[in-house]
């Protein structure tokens, strides 16, 4: 995976931690107002908790992902120019940040679907599209704010879901179940689901223990407290790092190898 589309918290100005707001519940102790900082950031832009996160309640924090986002806007869109020193473009970079890291993570599936031999029929459509979504990552904040984004994410979602399509296709029947279903706390414990599509299912604290979840793709699907220890995920589709900081696993679970075991699970 390109190294650009990984989180670099050292070169952000905590974006993620002032610009989106959050509110009261199971992921977050408390309410929080898109451009105001949260409470545990520091002047450094340091979390004061970062090592005990999800013991304070701030489970929302470990599964995000910004995909890069926060460095490209910190360092090269504002050009080192730190919100606190910048006022009058804090209020602009806040607005900035969730239509960058929406273009950031459009580029982490595109960088995917290039790399597999079965998109071989297509690979300069999709290279013409990273391209161009590289682009308008680069263009002036007010150009990036008036962008048709919603259009963009349509276009890029149509060769998503024909490289979804064609990698699963030789693979069990899983995935001809009804399309949609959700699979909150079900129990799929050893299950056989190789290229199944859980595009957008909900797997909120599903028993995907010891499951076969090879070829899967997992593009949108919410995998919060999904137990997956022991389950097999490699050559699967679509899994982002956020996925897996989300749910629940072990030293045997089997990860893609551009995604890492996060820390809770080795406790």
């Amino acid at each position: 995976m390109e190294d650009f589309l990984k989180s670099d918290c050292k070169n952000c100005f905590g974006l993620c931690c002032v610009a989106l707001p959050y509110a009261k519940s199971a992921d977050f102790p408390a309410d929080k107002a898109g451009g105001e900082p949260c409470h545990n950031l520091c002047v450094d832009n340091r979390c004061s908790i970062h090592n005990n996160l999800r013991e304070k309640g701030f489970r929302g924090c470990v599964s995000y992902e910004c995909f890069g986002a926060g460095q490209h806007v910190s360092q090269f869109l504002y050009e080192g120019r730190d919100w606190r020193n910048n006022a009058e473009h804090s209020s602009e970079m806040f607005t900035v940040f969730p239509l960058i890291q929406q273009l950031h993570e459009m580029l982490w599936y595109l960088y995917q679907s290039m790399n597999l031999k079965e998109t071989k029929s297509f690979q300069s459509s999709l290279q013409a599209i990273y391209d161009e979504t590289i682009k308008l990552t680069k263009k002036t904040p007010d150009e990036i704010i008036n962008m048709n984004i919603t259009l963009h994410r349509s276009r890029v979602n149509d060769l998503l879901i024909k490289t979804s399509e064609l990698y699963r296709k030789k693979t069990s029947g899983f995935n001809k179940r009804k399309k949609g279903r959700n699979y909150i706390g079900a129990n799929l414990e050893g299950a056989n689901l190789i290229g199944a599509n859980f595009r957008g299912v909900l797997l909120i604290a599903s028993n995907l223990r010891n499951a076969d979840l090879r070829k899967v793709d997992f593009i949108g699907a919410d995998m919060r407290d999904a137990d997956i220890s022991g389950a097999n995920l490699t050559d699967c589709l679509f899994l982002t790092q956020s996925q897996i900081n989300s749910a629940k696993g072990n030293i045997h679970t089997k990860l893609p190898s551009y995604l890492e075991k996060p820390d809770h699970w080795l406790k």
